[in-house]
């Protein structure tokens, strides 16, 4: 006589992935390394990286002109990349990007207050400073005159790109 032995049911549920999905995660991966290897070094030391990832980077940033090795590397990045939960390595990543963001919003606003000093005049003038009450007046009325002589003449933009200066170093946007 035979015994019935009971096995027990796996009770997970075993989640099917087909080709293609686990090919584009692996593609994603691989540009997140690609990511990292193009990080400042300043940038670098604050994304969390274990001992071999950062070798891995360092070692990509020295393979910079061997094309072929560097494309095999990068491949190998994505594989250690792979192994891991890269969620914190994404999350200082996008707080890199998130950064930047401000940073060319802040850089577009300041552009268009110079536009606008440029082609108002003296109600540009008053319009920024009624929302900026640390600018000088009499410096911005000259730097938008100056850059209205310049634009009529032809000449280069000297005065245009001092009165972004201007604006640049004393306008602090509170973040």
């Amino acid at each position: 006589m035979r015994r019935k032995v009971d096995v027990p049911e796996i009770e997970e549920e075993i989640e099917w992935v087909s080709k293609s999905e686990m090919k584009r995660d692996s593609l994603a991966l691989r540009k997140l390394g690609e990511t990292l290897v193009k990080l400042e070094p300043h940038e670098l030391a604050k994304v969390p990286l274990d001992e071999d990832l950062a070798e891995a980077v360092e070692l990509a940033h020295r393979l910079r002109g061997k094309h072929e090795g560097l494309r095999r590397h990068m491949s190998y990045l994505g594989k250690l990349l792979r192994l891991r939960d890269v969620t914190d390595i994404q999350k200082a990543l996008a707080g890199f990007e998130h950064k930047t963001t401000v940073a060319n919003v802040k850089f577009h606003k300041l552009e268009l207050w110079r536009d606008r000093l440029i082609k108002e005049g003296d109600k540009g003038v008053n319009a920024i400073m009624s929302e900026y009450r640390q600018l000088d007046r009499q410096k911005l009325r000259q730097l938008a005159r100056n850059g209205r002589k310049e634009m009529a003449a032809g000449l280069p933009p000297a005065a245009f790109r001092e009165l972004f200066q201007y604006l640049k170093a004393n306008i602090k946007e509170e973040e």
